[in-house]
């Protein structure tokens, strides 16, 4: 699959230098730049790139701007690339599958890449099972119904109430209050926002009765309900916090940060 990519940049130079870092990439094509918010929106309109490499500081319309000028089409990917780190949230806010400082570092432009090919992966494969079941609608609406099933029992599969023994007390839980989850050993500290409690098993069987679209590990003794996310706080190292409803801020560990761009998608 080729990855069809656009440069928006205000400096010469850094497009120049984005385009030799993207060269090792051989999936990567990139079908052109721009140096100015207008063009940036015309040629996303126009091109309809898969993946667009976007400036936040350009004079006028700056990468915000031009997010916000092509919603009203199916946009493509964004990566946010600038000097200045106090942009950060609202690239997260933005929807951005990545947001790199100047000068681009390869690791982190590789890991990028390979992030963007998830989403496009994740996107096509979405894209195919609509026009499945559209099909199927139309030519066998027995099998389409069937598939309908099928979705519904993979749903149903997962706990929707938890029977959790703690102070001599059994409490009925119900799955979409849990907050967040905390490993303590064979131990879970199971948060409701207003309450918490203990249940004894391990992370691993838990996870198993979780859902995993809503329930994700963000951290390896931390699972988080993304349902209850209402902020991301990147913080150093590419490591992040979310701020829950409850006001909770739960740390987002390097090694599963891929979660914070699945929850933004």
């Amino acid at each position: 699959m080729t990855i069809r990519t656009l440069l928006v940049d205000d400096e010469k130079l850094a497009i120049q230098g984005l385009q030799l870092r993207l060269e090792p990439f051989e999936d990567v094509e990139i079908i052109g730049t721009c140096q100015n918010g207008r063009e940036a929106i015309r040629a996303i309109k126009t091109q309809k790139p898969d993946l667009v490499f976007l400036d936040i500081q350009m004079p006028g319309f700056d990468g915000f701007s031009v997010v916000q000028g092509v919603m009203e089409i199916d946009p493509p990917l964004f990566v946010f690339v600038t000097a200045f780190q106090e942009h950060a949230i609202r690239a997260f806010e933005a929807n951005a599958v990545n947001y790199l400082m100047k000068p681009v570092d390869e690791d982190k432009l590789a890991d990028t890449v390979e992030r963007v090919r998830q989403r496009l992966a994740e996107k096509k494969s979405t894209e195919e099972a609509e026009k499945l079941k559209s099909v199927l609608s139309e030519v066998a609406p027995e099998a389409a119904e069937t598939l309908a099933g099928e979705d519904g029992e993979a749903a149903s599969r997962f706990e929707k109430l938890i029977n959790i023994k703690d102070r001599g007390q059994i409490f009925r839980v119900e799955v979409e209050t849990i907050e967040h989850i905390e490993a303590a050993g064979d131990y879970m500290c199971i948060y409701t926002g207003d309450n918490s409690l203990i249940l004894r098993e391990t992370m691993k069987d838990l996870e198993r009765r979780l859902d995993p679209r809503k329930f994700q590990r963000v951290h390896r003794s931390t699972i988080v309900n993304l349902d209850q996310v209402r902020q991301v706080k990147p913080h150093t190292n590419g490591e992040c916090f979310l701020v829950l409803d409850s006001g909770a801020e739960v740390k987002v560990s390097r090694s599963y940060r891929d979660v914070v761009a699945r929850f933004v998608h």
